[in-house]
């Protein structure tokens, strides 16, 4: 199996309740960062045995599945035992003999489409452009430098075709000029969005995905953008937030990035 094969075999182990084969996949050191869960190989598979006993089946739903050296990045929509449809972004780091090592995540509840009629999920799916994976890395690297950090702001317009640009926030609307819009009414409530530390950016072809540390109206938030650039240009935008739990709540001490 390649990799992407493994990572999608691992979350379907929480609609299959099969055990045995969660833990043949999993290192023994499994190190998880979904801060709700223990970290190890057991606590992973003791949550595959208890949704598998839960009296609502758990569904899971695999839209889009990337590859980038040791890492798979997958968005799902998940139903963990009936408790509501949740989009995620996974993000799982292999081994040299091949096994899941480590695991990182951001989850948020389905919503209705945004306003331009936009899903969380809905959109491009194919890869392409795979001899450009790491012009578009550098790409997206320098505007979450340039324009998400706000350390150039007006860099912005050159990372756009023009106002084209789709977007699948739930609450903006397409063009630069929806994003625009949106931020100004932030602005307007006195909220900040702020990404302090940029943790990962991952990509295959014209899709990367940035794992980003930062305050959304001064709560601590993890970010997940996952954009798909087009002849240079940023063309499509879906992101997860996820407001980062309380340490007193943590079930694992390794930390949400």
């Amino acid at each position: 199996m390649t990799n992407i094969q493994k990572a999608i075999e691992l979350i379907n182990t929480f609609a299959t309740g099969d055990t045995e084969k969660a833990a043949s996949l999993l290192a023994e050191g499994y190190i998880q960062h979904n801060l709700a869960y223990g970290t190890g190989l057991d606590a992973f598979v003791g949550s595959v045995a208890y949704l598998s006993s839960a009296p609502v089946k758990t569904t899971v739903n695999t839209i889009r599945s990337f590859a980038d050296g040791d890492k798979v990045f997958l968005q799902t929509i998940y139903n963990f035992a009936g408790a509501g449809e949740q989009v995620a972004f996974d993000i799982f780091r292999f081994d040299d003999s091949g096994k899941i090592a480590e695991h990182w995540d951001n989850l948020a509840a389905l919503a209705a489409p945004n306003p331009s009629g936009h899903t969380q999920t809905d959109g491009t799916i194919a890869i392409t452009d795979l001899d450009k994976t790491e012009e578009n890395r550098k790409l997206v690297e320098r505007f979450l430098y340039d324009v998400m950090q706000g350390n150039n702001l007006y860099k912005a317009p050159d990372y756009f075709d023009g106002d084209a640009y789709i977007q699948h926030n739930t609450g903006i609307a397409d063009g630069v000029s929806g994003l625009n819009e949106a931020l100004a009414a932030l602005a307007e409530q006195d909220i900040q969005m702020i990404y302090n530390e940029i943790h990962m950016v991952l990509a295959q072809g014209n899709f990367v995905l940035a794992v980003s540390e930062g305050t959304f109206g001064g709560t601590p938030t993890a970010y997940y953008d996952l954009w798909r650039v087009e002849n240079g240009k940023i063309a499509e935008h879906w992101d997860v937030l996820e407001t980062v739990a309380d340490q007193s709540t943590w079930q694992n001490e390794n930390g949400k990035f």
